[in-house]
């Protein structure tokens, strides 16, 4: 047993190899004076090291069918779902989004991307009862800065976006202390951003939400056209990672894309995507959309695009949240418009 990946205090590492206790088994056989004799260490290092190997053993428990189809108590992740903070989006989803598994969030610039992103990191941090995870959340930057100044305006502006919990609540969450930022401009980079330092953040339960923004950005500079072999083995190989990553922490992450013009209905097709309505796909291919759970796509619409009823609710720019592909949910869209509050949904149908 390689006792370095659990979060554990050194000198209870050091005393593990030291006394020759090779597994998880011979720890829980042994009681807690046992330990603390064989080992030589204090009664709460003891309690923290037997807490630590039993919430792993708890992690990668077991479930029988029987109790996937009855959980009563809604225990597996296909149940679980991280709000959007706004009813009409969450109603979009059937609850918000999956536990585990990857999510894309592909559009335009402009689209509302970063803005709904930013919204997730604070919805996290609310109590299970309000949708959120009761933890923080990762955010990655590969090309832009990360927009500080807007997320301290949405969370100025929580009280107003989430009406639906208590002002207290609202008040005692520290939003700000529970995002932690990361900065990756190629892969070399990224690579030990994910295998480091945020399976370390996951690892200590500071984080249930990895935001990466965005993906296509660390391949359009690093791969030329002849190199789509290479660049699909990356894809598919950080794909595998970040799937590890969401199944063992049972933490959804969200991707944002970038998109490309469809020259063609065939490439769109590949793409899961349609060119009557608007000409462009995800970037990054087939390769990569083979790694996702659920695709998402942002567009922005123009004023003759808005239907009377819509526009008569709004000041501002109207834009559209549809579904492409999930297992759980059929193609679906609703209207959204971003506010000085954040993003909300518009209570209006949408096919």
């Amino acid at each position: 047993m390689d006792w370095d990946q659990f979060d554990l205090n050194p000198k209870v590492i050091a005393a593990l190899k030291k006394a020759d206790i090779k597994s998880v088994k011979e720890i829980l056989n042994l009681s807690g004076a046992d330990l603390q004799r064989l080992m030589k260490l204090s009664s709460p290092d003891i309690q923290c090291l037997l807490k630590t190997v039993s919430l792993m053993l708890r992690r990668n428990s077991m479930l029988t069918a029987l109790q996937l189809y009855q959980d009563k108590d809604h225990l597996t992740s296909q149940h679980q779902k991280l709000s959007l903070g706004c009813s009409v989006l969450d109603t979009l989803l059937k609850g918000g989004i999956p536990l585990v598994g990857i999510t894309e969030l592909a559009g335009e610039s402009s689209a509302g991307k970063t803005q709904i992103s930013l919204q997730l990191c604070l919805c996290v941090q609310y109590p299970y009862k309000y949708g959120g995870l009761e933890s923080g959340a990762v955010y990655i930057c590969t090309e832009d800065v990360f927009p500080s100044k807007r997320l301290q305006q949405l969370i100025d502006q929580q009280h107003k976006l989430r009406a639906d919990v208590p002002a207290e609540i609202i008040q005692k969450i520290k939003f700000g202390n529970s995002i932690f930022v990361e900065h990756a401009a190629d892969l070399d980079t990224f690579h030990n951003c994910i295998t480091k330092r945020i399976s370390l953040l996951l690892t200590r339960g500071m984080v249930r939400l990895v935001v990466i923004d965005s993906i296509a950005a660390l391949f359009r500079c690093e791969f030329g056209v002849s190199d789509s072999v290479m660049k699909a083995r990356y894809l598919q190989t950080f794909g595998a990672q970040l799937h590890s990553l969401s199944t063992r922490f049972r933490t959804p992450i969200m991707c944002i894309n970038q998109v490309t013009d469809a020259v063609s209905e065939l490439e769109a097709a590949q793409c899961s995507c349609s060119v009557v309505d608007n000409r462009v796909s995800p970037a990054l291919g087939i390769t990569w959309a083979n790694q996702l759970l659920m695709r998402l796509m942002v567009s922005r619409l123009s004023q003759p695009e808005q239907s009377p009823g819509v526009a008569s609710h709004l000041t501002g720019s109207v834009r559209t949240l549809r579904v492409v592909f999930a297992p759980h949910l059929p193609p679906s869209s609703c209207y959204y418009t971003v506010k000085l509050e954040g993003v909300k949904g518009i209570n209006t149908s949408f096919a």
